[in-house]
């Protein structure tokens, strides 16, 4: 996963991110509300871990500044507030999960990827998985479309399966490099448009298809279904 931590405390954050990229996440670290939304506008995430007392602002003002931008991330707030009446609210305004500190690592980490099963994170990565009419299959990296067979380079097919699998999502240009790539600092984001290009061509991802490849200005791309089709494991 891509996590960000919105953080004002570098001591907790670093051990955060210690715990995260043992674990094998991507981890971003925001030390501000303002350094954070900013970063929103041009790179995605899949998770937030957000403390609630900011120097200049609180996590939930960003909380709810994401969820009136229509943002679905799912929030974990990490903070020492502790009443009720504080998770209650927090809860009710749109976050995932609440801990309380000082975070445990077994319980942060079991939570985390508690969140990534119910985003469908953990789907099996040699299943074949259909998204009508495509289906893809991980062990010899081809995408079947009807009655043809589509052979995909490595890359290509590990692109196409994560742009399949968060499907409806605007992701950053950084967010799929990464993803995809891993810190590679010879992958440039020309070599991920000339990727996203081929793959338009390959896959025909047309609305006579049921989906579309849309670039988004600035930002990334999102693969959108034009259908009710949903995703199942042969």
């Amino acid at each position: 996963m891509r996590i960000a931590i919105v953080e004002d405390d570098s001591v907790q954050a670093q051990q955060l991110k210690q715990w995260f990229v043992e674990a094998g996440h991507n981890v971003h670290w925001h030390s501000s509300g303002r350094s954070f939304s900013q970063a929103t506008t041009r790179e995605s995430f899949d998770l937030v871990i957000l403390d609630w007392n900011l120097a200049d602002t609180t996590g939930m003002q960003l909380l709810q500044t994401l969820r009136a931008n229509s943002i679905s991330i799912p929030v974990i707030f990490m903070t020492s507030r502790d009443t009720e009446e504080d998770i209650v609210s927090a809860l009710q305004n749109g976050a995932d999960d609440y801990l309380v500190k000082p975070a445990r690592k077994a319980e942060t980490l079991a939570r985390i990827a508690a969140l990534e099963r119910r985003s469908g994170g953990f789907q099996a990565q040699q299943a074949t998985l259909r998204y009508p009419p495509y289906t893809l299959n991980s062990k010899h990296f081809t995408v079947q479309c009807d009655d043809e067979t589509i052979q995909l380079t490595h890359k290509e097919f590990d692109l196409i399966r994560f742009m399949f699998q968060n499907n409806g999502r605007v992701l950053s240009r950084g967010h799929l490099l990464e993803s995809v790539w891993g810190f590679n600092p010879n992958v440039s984001t020309r070599t991920l448009d000339s990727h996203m290009s081929k793959l338009r061509r390959k896959l025909s991802l047309t609305p006579e298809h049921g989906w579309r490849m849309v670039s988004v200005y600035q930002f990334g791309y999102r693969l959108e279904s034009l259908s009710d089709s949903t995703v199942s494991l042969v």
